[in-house]
């Protein structure tokens, strides 16, 4: 079996430094990925709900400071890009697959049962947080916040507490 050759790290780390000052440069801010979830949210919202989004406080000041659709948020599209990066990255290398991947100890129930929760805690946290790792971590250390550097402290503390505990899905 051929070995996969993946980017070097150090170049990746580069080029997303430069993806993270050009974002900064042309939109002002950082990136982030919460807040394209957050968009849809409240785009679902009014969509089902229009009375509710109106009177709620959290949805009529989302929708009041984006004119137009949510949907249109450059978040976004941002969003959509990495999806579609992420794919053509893995079709044009060959690791695309579409297959569950979990340890000799679990099974694809728990892996996506685990996922789920997984992600709907880290929303919830984004949400609380205000931002995500993208946002409040790696936007925040690249104009050298003291909160993003503490945020970041906390993302690789929490997640090296909680790996020792969850060990036992992967391995």
């Amino acid at each position: 079996m051929e070995a996969k050759k993946y980017m070097n790290p150090y170049y990746a780390g580069f080029f997303l430094g430069l993806l993270l000052l050009a974002t900064i440069y042309i939109t002002g801010r950082g990136l982030g990925a919460s807040g394209a979830v957050k968009s849809a949210t409240v785009a679902a919202v009014e969509t089902v709900a229009p009375s509710h989004a109106e009177n709620q406080k959290f949805y009529k000041e989302y929708l009041n400071e984006h004119a137009g659709s949510p949907l249109k948020n450059w978040l976004v599209f941002e969003v959509i890009g990495v999806v579609i990066g992420a794919f053509l990255s893995g079709l044009i290398s060959h690791r695309l697959t579409f297959k569950m991947e979990y340890g000799p100890h679990s099974t694809s129930r728990i892996r996506i049962v685990t996922a789920l929760i997984g992600g709907a805690l880290f929303g919830f946290g984004a949400q609380l947080g205000r931002g995500c790792t993208s946002g409040a971590a790696l936007s925040g250390m690249g104009v050298l916040s003291t909160g993003g550097i503490i945020t970041m402290f906390a993302i690789f503390g929490g997640a090296y507490a909680f790996a020792y505990f969850f060990r036992k899905l992967w391995i």
